[in-house]
């Protein structure tokens, strides 16, 4: 996209978390470490199942004496819903602002522009009451800005950007191997690692413990991960749960179909290296999976 362009995401949501134990709830369960979210950091994180399988994915930016929750918005009841089981007596306030607040995307060069404005080198700035920040899974991704509803259009005029469609952001994210389209289908369908959570900075392996810790740092420190989420290629139409075919041997699934497919595939047994630039199959037509990790 061109420095004078903003994406606006129609498929997100926003929810808000509130309150003197925030920071500490927070903590106890998402994968990432909540310490390193503030004015001028943001981060990407989720949170697991016990046994470190996927669930949610969200980027958390700082708000006030809170956070701010950016997610997909098939997500935002469910996700709150879930939230909401781990308060106890902890003193939270979740709510739902997804109806008062709108996601975009704008040019990681325009975002510069303001840093030299602001005189401030942060990957998150405050702008007219806006968020701004880098994409922490991929600064290819651009900056995402956080916006309130009311305000969105004159924040827009006053930066000088012109409202284009997301099919170049859709695209960039499916060629870097990074799922935007249909991440609920990839829910207790594989682990944390699996799901590159790791190259994408979403998992502190520092921190302390989190839901799901004990497993994902199993499967790290003794080198467990025998599967990956990989983007592929394909003008075929997929099905959810077709297998890859590498000399007729299975070398994985499709776990997200539509536009922009993904599925898991092995690292081994065979070799990935033995397969990546060969024929692989799909209900016998060609796909190419796309390798960035």
């Amino acid at each position: 996209m061109e420095k004078d362009q903003i994406i606006i995401l129609e498929d997100r949501g926003l929810i808000s978390v509130t309150g003197p134990d925030a920071r500490d709830f927070l903590q106890n369960i998402l994968s990432n470490d909540v310490d390193k979210v503030n004015t001028s950091n943001t981060i990407y994180s989720a949170i697991f199942t016990p046994q470190g399988k996927y669930l949610y994915e969200f980027f958390l930016v700082k708000n006030g004496d809170g956070y701010f929750i950016d997610c997909d918005n098939e997500i935002v009841k469910e996700l709150a819903s879930h939230l909401s089981k781990y308060k106890l007596r902890s003193k939270v306030d979740i709510r739902d602002l997804s109806s008062s607040y709108v996601v975009g995307i704008i040019n990681l060069d325009k975002f510069k522009e303001l840093q030299i404005i602001e005189k401030k080198d942060n990957n998150t700035l405050s702008f007219r009451e806006s968020f701004l920040f880098v994409d922490p899974r991929n600064s290819y991704l651009g900056v995402r800005i956080i916006s309130n509803l009311e305000k969105l259009y004159l924040t827009i005029k006053k930066m000088g950007l012109n409202i284009v469609d997301n099919l170049n952001y859709l695209n960039q994210s499916h060629s870097l191997g990074i799922p935007v389209k249909g991440t609920k289908l990839l829910k207790d369908q594989l682990f944390g690692l699996e799901a590159n959570f790791e190259e994408l900075n979403a998992i502190d392996f520092k921190k302390g413990c989190y839901v799901g810790q004990e497993n994902t740092a199993r499967m790290k420190l003794k080198n467990k991960i025998r599967r990956r989420l990989f983007s592929i290629k394909t003008k075929a139409i997929l099905k959810i749960g077709s297998e890859l075919m590498f000399k007729n041997q299975v070398i994985g699934k499709v776990l997200i179909n539509g536009f922009y497919p993904f599925a898991l595939i092995k690292l081994f047994d065979p070799n990935f290296n033995k397969f990546i630039n060969e024929e692989i199959l799909i209900d016998n037509k060609k796909i190419k999976i796309i390798n960035n990790f």
